[in-house]
C-alpha cells in the first residue's frame, strides 16, 4: 500500500484519539478511554508503516503538523475559535511541513 495512505490513517486516528481525550475525564470513563487507547495505538502502528518508505522525520512532521491543524479545526467547529496568533502559527506549521516534504527523499 501507499505510505501516504498509511500516514493519512495515522493522522485520522490521532485526531480521533485527541478529540476523545477530554471525554475520558482523566481516564475514568471506560468508552472514551478505550477510544483513546485504540486511536493512539493505531496512529503509531500506521505511522510505523508509513516510515517504511517515507523518512521518519518527514512522516513525523506531516503527522504532527496535520494533527495540529485538524485539531484546531475540530476545536473551531466546537466553538473554540482560534485567535490571530494561533492562525498565524498554524500557517507557519503548514509552510514548514510543506518545505520539509518538498525536499524529502524516499527511503530505499
Amino acid at each position: 500500500m501507499n505510505s501516504y495512505f498509511y500516514l493519512s490513517i495515522a493522522i485520522i486516528s490521532e485526531v480521533i484519539a485527541t478529540t476523545l481525550l477530554p471525554a475520558t475525564l482523566g481516564f475514568t470513563r471506560i468508552l472514551p478511554t478505550l477510544g483513546c487507547v485504540i486511536g493512539y495505538a493505531s496512529a503509531f502502528y500506521f505511522l510505523s508503516l508509513a516510515t517504511l518508505n517515507i523518512p521518519a522525520a518527514v512522516a513525523y512532521a506531516i503527522w504532527c503538523g496535520a494533527g495540529i491543524v485538524l485539531i484546531a479545526l475540530v476545536g473551531a467547529m466546537r466553538g473554540n475559535m482560534p485567535n490571530m496568533d494561533t492562525i498565524f502559527g498554524i500557517i507557519l506549521i503548514v509552510i514548514g511541513v510543506s518545505l520539509i516534504n518538498m525536499n524529502a527523499k524516499p527511503v530505499c
